[in-house]
């Protein structure tokens, strides 16, 4: 029989046990709920971010612009002549000129932009100018002899107008409709000069959004992340702009200083310069949590506060342009719709897949990037990348960023072995939505910025990476450790670092189950003979 102290000492010792084993346990299951909590509780940290605040000025007072105008240069020159050094300014700036300096692989640097790119949505500009240029800050730009030192032709209004009345025509090389037209089931409308003309301000979101939601011929065509329902959006799409959430317009990130707006778009940017970050008003030690700040280092804020993008409207992931060219029984465009009224096929474009609530795909980023150059040779064994983000885990400068991955399968030639821009939009014998003749199509097109074609074409599979920087959660929907730290991880591509959670070995996990397996019978056996002994 055991006597009273004994029994004492061995409850003690099985309570010393029970404590050695639960306290891991214990220890851990707070540890990672802190984790979880932190995630869900941080209020947002600002600083730094105000408002402009600059005093609005009451145009209509200006006598200037009580005259009669009629042609829209008629009031930038109005615009001018008191704002005189706007004009030189804006020419000065990407918006103006479509490109920026870009050092290619042999070390040259040439201007490169939208201006002379490719892309695997409409493709080009050149020879397509009346149709790409209606998002252009300018009047008039229909061919290569548009001059870019004519401050005339600077159209002032498509970023101030805030009557909301002002509408460049879609194919009108960025002019607006002298008489009423219609284009396709939209009504165009003459603008009353004088009434935008006293009516101008701050850029409003809707002017940022008259070009910037619908690149690509559409509602959220391109980006995925910014569309036409920003204009009226709540803080489940974006806490940002939502009306019942932080209600910021564009500008208020999107800095100006002498025209020169803020923000680079990856697609076509390659320099890591006049960038808009969230650190800028957020920190970059945003959290509660030490072990979540210390995440910034290697990821960027956007990869888990925007878990989705295209929320609302769908946006285009595949355009295939080899489909192009069907037509109805009667000769008639064919066009289809899928049942959310997304067109999956049309005879002058080819056909499409749409997405909506999309998951993005994860890249390494530095902030630079590469782009395809017209006179590229390309390998289409595989899907060429007309542009490449830049970055890897081993670069200091670089961060995991979420990225809408565009594909399409587009014009090239065979034979020298390059991508080709067509020409698409006009009414002559050449233009492909005219005729839809290929060949002619890339004659022109290749000929309208002096590269070679050989007279052959064929299609090839194409990728472009557009960053997501839009559609911002709400506080507590964003992504979770597990998302990433689990065998299911999001970041399942990304396989050049160790990733707790989703790396493993089954020999290794197994073998340390076993380790701990018998550590902890060997310490229950110790413990048994010790109580008795």
């Amino acid at each position: 029989m055991l006597t009273v102290k004994q029994s004492q000492k061995n409850f003690i010792k099985l309570l010393i046990l029970f404590i050695a084993i639960i306290t891991p346990w214990v220890i851990g299951y707070f540890y990672v709920k802190n984790i979880k909590d932190s995630q869900k509780a941080d209020k947002v940290k600002l600083v730094n971010y105000k408002k402009d605040t600059i005093p609005k000025v009451n145009h209509s007072k200006f006598e200037i612009l009580q005259q009669k105008f009629e042609t829209p240069q008629q009031v930038t020159e109005a615009c001018l002549s008191c704002h005189n050094r706007t004009g030189h300014d804006v020419m000065k700036s990407s918006h103006w000129n479509w490109t920026k300096d870009y050092r290619t692989d042999s070390g040259d640097t040439i201007q490169l932009g939208k201006k002379n790119i490719i892309n695997n949505f409409c493709i080009g500009i050149s020879s397509n100018e009346p149709r790409c240029t209606s998002c252009h800050i300018g009047y008039g730009w229909k061919d290569h002899s548009f001059d870019f030192t004519d401050s005339r032709n600077i159209d002032c209004i498509v970023c101030h107008d805030r009557t909301g009345t002002y509408k460049k025509f879609p194919t009108g090389a960025g002019y607006p409709v002298k008489e009423v037209k219609k284009f396709g089931n939209k009504t165009f409308y003459p603008p009353d000069y004088n009434k935008i003309a006293q009516n101008v301000g701050t850029p409003a979101r809707q002017n940022c959004g008259t070009c910037h939601f619908v690149g690509g011929g559409g509602n959220n065509v391109k980006h995925g992340d910014i569309a036409n329902e920003m204009n009226q959006v709540t803080k489940e799409v974006d806490v940002h702009m939502g009306l019942d959430g932080a209600n910021m317009e564009c500008v208020d990130c999107h800095k100006t200083e002498r025209h020169n707006i803020t923000g680079n778009l990856y697609s076509i940017a390659s320099a890591d310069t006049n960038r808009v970050s969230c650190e800028r008003c957020h920190t970059g030690q945003p959290h509660k949590n030490t072990i979540i700040n210390q995440h910034t280092k290697k990821v960027a804020c956007q990869t888990c506060h925007i878990p989705e993008y295209a929320k609302v409207s769908a946006t285009k992931m595949y355009w295939n342009w080899s489909t192009a060219g069907k037509f109805n029984d009667d000769g008639s465009v064919l066009i289809k719709k899928d049942s959310a009224g997304n067109m999956i096929y049309h005879s002058l474009k080819g056909s499409f897949v749409w997405k909506n609530n999309v998951k993005p795909e994860y890249m390494w980023f530095n902030g630079k990037a590469k782009h395809y150059v017209l006179g590229d040779k390309v390998d289409t064994t595989k899907p060429v990348q007309l542009n490449t983000l830049l970055g890897n885990y081993h670069d200091k400068n670089s961060k995991i960023v979420p990225v809408k991955v565009h594909s399409g399968r587009q014009i090239y030639d065979p034979v020298n072995n390059t991508m080709i821009l067509p020409h698409l939009f006009g009414k002559d014998s050449t233009s492909y939505w005219k005729n839809f003749d290929w060949n002619k199509a890339a004659e022109t097109g290749m000929k309208s910025v002096n590269q070679p074609y050989s007279g052959k074409y064929a299609f090839a599979p194409t990728e472009m990476y557009w960053p997501i920087n839009h559609m911002v959660a709400p506080m507590g929907k964003s992504l979770q450790c597990t998302d990433c730290h689990s065998r299911n991880s999001r970041l399942a591509k990304l396989t050049d670092f160790y990733l707790p959670g989703r790396d493993y070995s089954s020999f290794l996990d197994w073998l340390g189950f076993g380790l701990m397996f018998f550590a902890f019978v060997g310490v229950v056996i110790h413990a048994v003979l010790r109580i008795l002994k």
